[in-house]
């Protein structure tokens, strides 16, 4: 295992050893990747593993609110919410994080206090990263100083796409080293790399950068976390783990509403990754409706019956 680290350790000591590393990635088998991640999804949980499966799924997930009219009062009540679920059942697990803007990190961290729930906020001119460096460092250093404790970066997506590798390598590194002990999850906004082989190379790059989780989107664009796009880079993590020794989380954020897409998600961690991934420290889901129906569900299948439209509180 030392002797693949030090290997992929050489990849990034220049530009062109790092596009020869990348683009000597196996090809993605669109039409096979697709047809498994759509076997995978016909998998039906029941009963005991399914009331598992959905509490394990809300403690995945991260309880997001990224919009211009974001205001304190809004992310307090979110916080409220991700810390007591389900006001009538005390057993419904927490969230695992409350995601914010880097401005509002502060007023989540009060909310959060003792709760043991992250405060993860985007930084790095999301969700389009375009901005200087040292503005993206700027904003990652003013999350992490207000107490975030998770900072979700966003690629330089035109970087990456005109194959200037190295610079999107390096920013990942700097942005690493001033998230200090913060995680870093690393957006590749799967949606705008246009190709498979193109999300198999960025979710490298970024792991190879020192990121802690690898995420598919922003929730920002046409196209989001897929099963498919999500299964290929549970692929990379588990052959980066076997090749580093190091294992790195994945994050799918858009487009996840029900808990029955949850649960294919959770079955595609499963049988791809493996159940070491099955945990809130290696999977999230980056979601704001997905908690409701999570709850009307874990609801159903305690009392045999759906609740009215006010069992959840409106985001």
């Amino acid at each position: 295992m030392s002797s693949k680290a030090e290997t992929l350790a050489d990849v990034t000591a220049s530009d062109a050893a790092l596009r020869r590393f990348l683009h000597g990635l196996p090809g993605v088998d669109a039409v096979g990747l697709e047809a498994r991640a759509a076997a995978l999804g016909t998998r039906s949980i029941k009963t005991t593993a399914k009331a598992y499966a959905l509490d394990l799924a809300i403690s995945m997930i991260d309880l997001t609110t990224l919009e211009g009219a974001d205001t304190p009062g809004k992310v307090r009540a979110l916080c409220a919410k991700g810390r007591n679920p389900d006001p009538t059942d005390r057993a419904t697990p927490q969230v695992a994080a409350i995601c914010v803007y880097s401005d509002l990190v502060a007023v989540a961290r009060e909310a959060l206090a003792g709760s043991g729930i992250a405060v993860a906020s985007v930084a790095t001119a999301f969700p389009a990263g375009r901005a200087a460096r040292s503005v993206k460092l700027a904003d990652v250093a003013e999350a992490v100083a207000a107490g975030a404790d998770e900072v979700d970066m966003v690629i330089d997506r035109g970087a990456f796409l005109a194959g200037r590798y190295l610079s999107v390598y390096e920013e990942i590194v700097a942005v690493r080293a001033a998230c200090g002990d913060a995680h870093l999850k690393v957006i590749l906004e799967n949606g705008e790399l246009a190709t498979y082989d193109n999300i198999r190379r960025a979710s490298w790059l970024a792991m190879l950068a020192g990121a802690d989780f690898i995420k598919t989107s922003t929730g920002k664009v046409g196209v989001n976390a897929t099963p498919a796009n999500t299964l290929l880079m549970l692929q990379a993590v588990r052959d980066f783990r076997a090749a580093t020794g190091r294992q790195i989380g994945v994050k799918p954020a858009g487009g996840i509403r029900t808990a029955k897409d949850a649960l294919k998600f959770l079955v595609l961690v499963n049988e791809t990754a493996g159940p070491d991934w099955l945990s809130p420290e290696w999977f999230r889901f980056g979601a704001s409706s997905l908690l409701n129906d999570l709850l009307m569900q874990r609801q159903k299948l305690g009392t045999g019956r759906y609740s009215g439209p006010d069992y959840v509180t409106v985001d």
